[in-house]
């Protein structure tokens, strides 16, 4: 699949992993391929002349499918996308069109799905049905697990990324060094000192290490003794921090969190 002035050539992929500024910008850019996908016309698409591509436009196609967290009995948006959400798509993913030639499914705010719905998805990723698309819209890709990008294709629609914060980026290597040192003392040492940042910063902390992470699930820095199942885990536990930093929970108490779960064995509280 390559985008040129005025649309798509070549196979669409099944599974695409789309990065926008804004949510919107990424549902936008996926509607694009939703259409680009079902289109009928001949050379670039979408040709946004046939009927499947008017009826996207129109949001009115029965093959493309938008699911994304759900509102509580308040009206509010819930804080996450469940698997139960994922399961009814999977399910729904194995039955025929209704007029196209597949099916698309659009998951929007894809990086709230929570551990459980990732998890799913990925098994959907790794095997999908015959027909299908599924595009997921993100502004932060950091909070997907890897196995989860990794299966997707990469669709960047917010030019080149900015140079990491190379203060940030130390923090994170010295915190994944201290766990893999296995030293408790050494951890909860670097914890006490870093749990005074304020919550903003903390919230940037975690995202680098979970990048930092991925990077090293996926191969591309050297892994510092460190099995790919504490990768996870590790992996996972910043997930929650990453979570309980949206509810507003203090750096102190994450840091804690940090010291006692980062090893194995230290437990498991939060």
């Amino acid at each position: 699949m390559e985008k040129n002035g005025t649309g798509y050539t070549g196979a669409i992929s099944q599974s695409c992993l789309i990065t926008a500024a804004s949510g919107e910008e990424a549902l936008a850019t996926a509607l694009d391929i939703a259409a680009a996908a079902l289109c009928t016309g001949s050379g670039s698409r979408p040709c946004r002349q046939c009927s499947h591509c008017r009826k996207v436009a129109g949001g009115i196609h029965p093959d493309v499918i938008t699911i994304g967290r759900l509102e509580d009995d308040k009206g509010r948006l819930k804080r996450e996308i469940g698997v139960d959400q994922i399961r009814a798509l999977s399910a729904d993913a194995y039955i025929l069109p209704n007029e196209a030639g597949r099916k698309v499914y659009i998951i929007r705010d894809a990086e709230t799905m929570n551990i459980p719905a990732q998890n799913a998805a990925l098994k959907l990723l790794e095997e999908p049905p015959l027909g299908a698309v599924f595009l997921l819209c993100t502004t932060n890709p950091g909070q997907l697990l890897p196995t989860v990008r990794s299966r997707c294709t990469q669709i960047n629609c917010v030019g080149e990324p900015e140079a990491q914060d190379k203060e940030l980026e130390a923090l994170a290597d010295a915190y994944i060094k201290a766990v893999a040192s296995g030293d408790r003392a050494k951890l909860h040492a670097w914890c006490c000192v870093n749990e005074t940042m304020d919550s903003r910063r903390a919230a940037a902390f975690v995202d680098c290490a979970m990048a930092r992470l991925g990077d090293l699930l996926c191969g591309r820095k050297k892994n510092p003794s460190l099995s790919s199942r504490q990768l996870m885990k590790l992996y996972e536990l910043l997930g929650r921090c990453a979570a309980y930093l949206r509810l507003n929970v203090g750096s102190k108490h994450i840091f804690g969190l940090l010291a006692v779960d980062s090893i194995a064995g230290g437990g498991n509280r939060g």
